[in-house]
């Protein structure tokens, strides 16, 4: 049974505003904590205030419409509450008449509210959930208020579900259009993680929609933007969408100067290897390790070197963190050595210092040096607990083989190393993973491989993950070659018949039917695979492949630098063809006239299915080196453990 905390009340129900910088407040409760005892303490709260947000949209309020007044029991479901928590806090709700939190789940719920409000996300089954609750209460013969709120956006199935379990009746309904999360000064995030699954395995397109909301929502508050580039088929349709609501909409934007100079919007299927890659930046690193939840992560007691767990914001506030954040993990150690050194250097002044001198250093900078050093201690546990795990599962090897298979060497080795990690049962994700990453590097695994690997997987994890490689097949994730020639090698005998631009016709056809990956055709086309004299130098990286020890260029990014040099798509069309996006690379420039040299150097990159920190990291190296400024739009951050588990029907 739900155990709710009670809180005490003030008035009148209402929502927080989408976009607010979040009070800072060291003790503030968190609503995950209240299921999770004891909580975590929280490290302090920093607000989000970007450079480049210059205005708050005015007069928007991302809220429900109608109120419910007075005490109320507010169920959340699990998934909304770290986004929630970012922006209002236990307090907020207490001020808000908040009496008792339950959280959505399968058991029953004992409130004795007159009023109870659902905080959902658009799903069948919270729809069920309601009715069983409100059924019930009829059954007993009790009259209450419901109010039914989804985040970010209604759906008419939800409400037919309603209708059938017959209480439509009975609840009002209302939706809080809850798409842009502030997680860091240059990262917005939807909090759509099963955006992924929905529409790149299932083909659903109902999430397309609050994209386009969310793309109106941010050129509303800074104007149109000038140059806009897509490639992928969700990305079109996310773009063309938005396009009509701009339409509808005409005198939002008109008249006015862009402040954005670019937008990418960016298909995840068009880059499966970058997400599927071990990261080794401290942030990637950090997310594959322990998780990195709505911008802030739960450090055990082998990090805090306690008995308690602690819950950290990683964000630009924490100066440690963001001095680290987009370096290759063998810096990090070093940097971290020299930063406790100039900060024991800093504590030690104080020795020689007189009276007023040291009410000077208290007053000033004592607080702001123990918080330092208490991030730094974080950190030095955090980079130790990752080096303890990775000498385990031999992460030097692990990475030799990757590198392999983006380079398309050694695949025999490679294959046989799958093959050991699957024997041993090091990790059924692990496993699936690399399995993958041969697959797309190879545009497809041979039939003899494709069924030897299977086989073995299945005998040594469990005939339960059948469904699995069904999902993955019909994502292209995991895909078996046709009997006799790669899609390649036909493309390579058709070119030599017909012209170019039939050969592209025929081999799109050939894509349509099974998806495929030209992942080493691509890689030559773009130079995905640099070629150095001697070794990388990862303290002084010459490009993005740092964030992968300088093995590989990012997919994703490299298409954006490439499109940035030509302001279009002209000279990338062999490059398209190959990633099966003849019909859906697209480019806008029609306002560009208006836009000044400064918003020019500013771009928004849009990730439709997520984008990993290693990414992020690629292109803030760009920018620097490149003097543009990135801004991040994802339905959600992910990474290969994350991908892997969307398309598994077998949930841990």
């Amino acid at each position: 049974m739900t155990s709710p905390i009670p809180l005490p009340p003030p008035h009148g129900w209402m929502l927080p505003p989408l976009i607010f910088k979040p009070a800072s407040n060291a003790t503030s409760t968190s609503l995950e904590s209240i299921w999770n005892q004891p909580p975590p303490k929280q490290e302090t709260r920093g607000g989000w205030e970007p450079e480049w947000r210059r205005q708050q949209r005015r007069g928007v309020k991302c809220r429900p419409r109608s109120q419910l007044p007075g005490k109320k029991d507010l169920f959340i479901e699990a998934d909304l509450m770290s986004p929630l928590d970012r922006i209002a806090n236990v307090s907020i709700l207490k001020q808000h008449e908040v009496d008792k939190l339950y959280k959505v789940e399968n058991k029953p719920a004992l409130s004795s509210s007159e009023q109870l409000c659902f905080l959902v996300r658009p799903r069948i089954k919270n729809m069920r959930y309601i009715a069983s609750l409100v059924n019930a209460d009829k059954l007993a013969g009790r009259t209450r208020k419901y109010k039914v709120i989804f985040s970010p956006q209604k759906f008419y199935a939800c409400e037919m579900v309603l209708e059938e379990e017959g209480i439509y009746g009975d609840v009002s309904c209302d939706e809080w259009a809850f798409s842009l999360l502030p997680l860091d000064v240059d990262l917005l995030s939807m909090e759509l993680p099963e955006f992924f699954r929905d529409y790149f395995l299932e083909g659903d397109q109902r999430w397309i929609n609050t994209v386009a909301q969310a793309l109106h929502l941010l050129s509303t508050l800074y104007g149109p933007f000038p140059n806009c580039y897509g490639i992928g088929r969700c990305a079109k349709m996310a773009y063309e969408l938005w396009r009509n609501l701009e339409e509808e909409e005409d005198g939002e934007t008109k008249g006015r100067r862009p402040e954005i100079g670019h937008i990418f919007l960016l298909d995840r299927d068009v880059d499966f290897v970058t997400a599927l890659c071990s990261q080794v930046v401290y942030e990637g690193l950090v997310d594959d390790t322990f998780r990195i939840k709505c911008g802030s992560v739960d450090f055990g007691p082998e990090v805090t070197s306690s008995d308690k767990s602690l819950k950290v914001l990683l964000n630009a506030e924490d100066k440690v963190f963001n001095e680290i954040r987009n370096e290759h993990f063998s810096n990090v150690f070093g940097f971290l050595s020299q930063k406790a050194r100039n900060l024991q250097a800093q504590y030690d002044r104080r020795r020689g210092m007189d009276i007023k001198q040291m009410k000077n250093f208290v007053s000033q900078e004592l607080k702001g040096l123990k918080q330092e050093h208490r991030l730094l201690s974080l950190h030095i546990g955090a980079c130790e607990s990752i080096m303890k795990k990775k000498t385990k599962q031999d992460f030097q090897e692990l990475i030799k083989t990757e590198h392999a298979l983006l380079e398309g060497f050694n695949i025999r080795e490679s294959t046989s190393y799958i093959e050991e990690h699957i024997d041993q049962q090091v990790s059924p994700i692990e496993s699936l993973r690399l399995m993958c990453l041969l697959s797309i590097t190879e545009n497809g695994l041979i039939p003899k491989d494709y069924r030897s690997l299977k086989t073995q997987y299945l005998q040594s994890y469990g005939p339960e993950h059948l469904l699995t490689f069904s999902n993955l097949r019909r994502a292209g994730l995991l895909t078996e070659q046709a009997p006799g020639d790669t899609l390649t090698a036909v493309e390579s005998k058709v070119s030599k018949l017909v012209t170019d631009k039939a050969a592209g016709k025929i081999t799109d056809a050939f894509s349509s039917l099974a998806k495929r990956s030209n992942f080493r055709a691509i890689s030559k086309k773009l130079n995905l695979i640099p070629r150095v004299d001697g070794e990388y130098d990862l303290k002084v990286p010459r490009d993005m492949a740092y964030v992968f020890s300088g093995a590989y260029v990012p997919l994703s990014c490299r298409i954006i630098e490439q499109v940035l040099e030509r302001r279009s798509w002209q000279g990338l069309d062999e490059v398209v063809r190959l990633l099966n996006c003849s019909d859906f690379a697209f480019t806008d420039m029609t306002k560009e006239d208006k836009a000044s040299s400064e918003s020019l150097r500013l771009i928004l990159v849009v990730f439709l299915g997520g984008c990993t920190f290693s990414e992020i990291s690629a292109l803030r190296f760009l920018g620097r080196e490149k003097g543009y400024r990135f801004i991040f739009l994802t339905t959600a951050v992910t990474n290969s453990a994350r991908l892997m588990e969307a398309m598994s029907e077998v949930k841990a």
